[in-house]
């Protein structure tokens, strides 16, 4: 059984599937028509945008390449990473847009790279080392503002949807929680 918070997820990912990028073609090809849909046509090195998932199928058949800036890396990761550990437990730093997704998209292909050049394999790790950081970081600074009375749109700006989504539940069941603890101390009164 699925929780509400994979379903969520799974809606934020959905509305990235779909949402536009910028690509760069790579050769000429001609409109390209599938199931009532037309993209192109593509004329090498010029810049058009596109849904993500289309995207990601002109990339696979050498159509088009992602912008630099639609992608991450380690070099992004790390800089990442950086800004989350000096900042303090009630800043929050923000983060590119779309980044879970892009992570999650990141990690998939390092995997399936390491299949076939098994080297990759310390690109992952140290990938994935990255990640498991900067998400620790962010969620002990999310639980800590969750736990404090509620936050300024100020700071909240910064979250993701991912976080967002995270923050107001958890907002939500510690202000529940104490209320009810209260109120079991009202009675003992």
């Amino acid at each position: 059984m699925k929780t509400k918070t994979l379903t969520a997820i799974e809606n934020l990912d959905f509305s990235f599937e779909h949402s536009s990028v910028k690509i760069i073609a790579n050769r000429n090809c001609p409109e390209i028509k599938l199931a009532g849909l037309k993209v192109g046509p593509f004329e090498e090195g010029n810049e058009y945008e596109v849904q993500y998932w289309i995207a990601q199928e002109l990339e696979k058949h050498g159509i088009a390449r992602f912008r630099e800036e639609e992608r991450l890396d380690a070099t992004k990761l790390y800089k990442i990473q950086w800004k989350e550990r000096v900042q303090t437990a009630g800043q929050i730093s923000k983060l590119p847009e779309n980044f879970y997704p892009k992570l999650r998209r990141y990690l998939a292909e390092l995997k399936e790279e390491i299949i076939k050049k098994p080297e990759k394999m310390r690109e992952y790790e140290k990938v994935r080392h990255l990640t498991r950081d900067i998400i620790n970081s962010r969620l002990k600074k999310i639980v800590s503002l969750a736990s404090a009375p509620a936050q300024t749109e100020q700071i909240l700006k910064n979250f993701t949807s991912e976080e967002r989504f995270l923050y107001e539940r958890l907002y939500k069941f510690i202000n529940d929680w104490r209320t009810q603890i209260l109120e079991f101390e009202r009675e003992e009164e």
